[in-house]
């Protein structure tokens, strides 16, 4: 089912080969570039159109006919009212621990003091409204609802917004279970758009929406897509594609957990990757029988089949760990699973990862809901310069210099002098007509 790509003796560019290992170990083709012109005209329609074109879109695309894009209040209180029991004990407890995670890394201004009356104070503030994407296409990702909005909620954001396909299944609405968690957050402002159209509206501010200044959330080619397109004009988290899953054993790895972690990350989407390093045969080929078992006793079979046999899944057989871990870092995966001995230590040596689960008992799908982690994670190789969502990306950094005239005076000469070095003598006059020089 899964290609096998044998690395064993091959010397990296890194360390003076010619093997470059993000080339040998492919990803799904994600093409962008591909989408644009199509994503382009969504944006240009709903730039110009407005609602209109957001309407017709939703017909087109969703097959559903809309009067009205904001969901009602009654449709979230009435979801809410109507959950699962356990999924919402599910729910309330990814949240609290989701909760905590953001609580401890929220950033407290910073004052640096240079001396009698210099004072810097580097100044953590929320981005002032936000609009998160949530799919809802092949599966309701309601635990990417709570993946934006808890961290948007704990940096201190004061307007959000939210937004999610609307399904004909549901009456036009995004799925009830999205606008249960939107209702146990607290959000009331939820949108039936989906797609790249949904970002458009985000970023011009269509009908009942208004602009946002920052866009966050996974979703298909045509958000990512849109997300590009419209950077600049408001800001993204990253350009998250499908998912990716790479694990890295050795010989004491259980190969019944390998295969079912791998199998959990194809079943996201035909496109997902999954990947197993190992420097030991015998592990990979228990894990192939595992996978022919498990894939036929699963409920998406097709799809995860077609994940699995795909160009960007496959086994990649190395010579030893270090070799492994090598592999690890130049691949950047998503999700990074340890499983060898001493899992901590090799996690301690890998630097590009999304998020990294250690040992047998952290699997992926554990972050996916509950481990207090974020799940919108950088893909298709981008974790070796990004990171994934957090607190972070919903403030900004702003410095405030507080000098008074005898701090100035102090490095008035440096400053003119500068100045002068740039050709910029407008600055150091600045600075001079302070102290009554022309």
């Amino acid at each position: 089912m899964m290609r096998r790509i044998d690395l064993r003796g091959a010397v990296p560019v890194s360390r003076g080969g010619t093997v470059d290992y993000r080339d040998v170990v492919p990803r799904a083709d994600f093409d962008i570039e591909a989408a644009t012109p199509a994503v382009h005209a969504i944006c240009e329609a709903v730039r110009t159109r407005g609602l209109e074109a957001v309407l017709e879109m939703s017909q087109r695309y969703d097959g559903v006919t809309q009067t009205d894009i904001r969901v009602p209040s009654h449709a979230l209180r009435d979801a809410l009212t109507t959950l699962d029991p356990d999924i919402r004990a599910g729910l309330e407890e990814s949240i609290r621990r989701l909760q905590a995670t953001c609580q401890a890394e929220l950033e407290r201004d910073a004052a640096t003091d240079l001396g009698a009356g210099a004072r810097v104070t580097h100044r953590k503030v929320p981005v002032g409204r936000v609009g998160l994407y949530v799919p809802g296409g092949i599966a309701p990702l309601v635990s990417s609802v709570l993946m934006n909005v808890v961290p948007a909620q704990v940096a201190g954001v004061g307007s959000i917004a939210l937004s999610s396909t609307p399904q004909k299944e549901h009456g036009g609405l995004p799925h009830p279970t999205i606008l249960a968690a939107c209702a146990l957050l607290g959000v009331d402002e939820v949108y039936a758009v989906g797609g790249a159209q949904a970002i458009a509206m985000f970023a011009y501010g269509v009908g009942p929406c208004a602009r946002v200044d920052l866009v966050t959330g996974p979703g298909s080619i045509w958000t990512v897509t849109a997300k590009r397109l419209l950077k600049g004009r408001v800001g993204i988290d990253s350009e998250a594609g499908p998912t990716e899953i790479l694990v890295l054993a050795d010989d004491t790895a259980e190969p019944a957990y390998v295969a079912a972690d791998l199998l959990s990350q194809a079943e996201h989407d035909p496109l997902a990757a999954a990947v197993l390093v190992t420097d030991s045969e015998p592990l990979a080929d228990r894990v192939a029988t595992e996978l022919e078992a498990q894939v036929l006793a699963t409920k998406h079979t097709e799809r995860i089949q077609t994940s699995l046999s795909g160009i960007q899944s496959g086994v990649v057989l190395v010579d030893n760990l270090d070799q492994g871990v090598d592999v690890a870092n130049a691949y950047a995966a998503e999700h990074l699973e340890i499983h060898t001995v001493d899992a901590l230590s090799v996690a301690g040596r890998i630097h590009n990862a999304g998020a990294i689960f250690v040992g047998p008992h952290a699997p992926v799908s554990l972050g996916d809901y509950c481990a207090g982690s974020n799940h919108v994670l950088p893909t298709g190789g981008c974790a070796c310069h990004s990171s994934g969502l957090s607190v972070r990306a919903f403030t900004r950094s702003v410095h405030v210099v507080d000098y008074s005239r005898e701090a100035l005076a102090e490095v008035a000469h440096h400053v003119v002098t500068l100045a002068e070095a740039e050709d910029l003598p407008g600055h150091g006059a600045a600075v001079r007509v302070r102290f009554g020089s022309p």
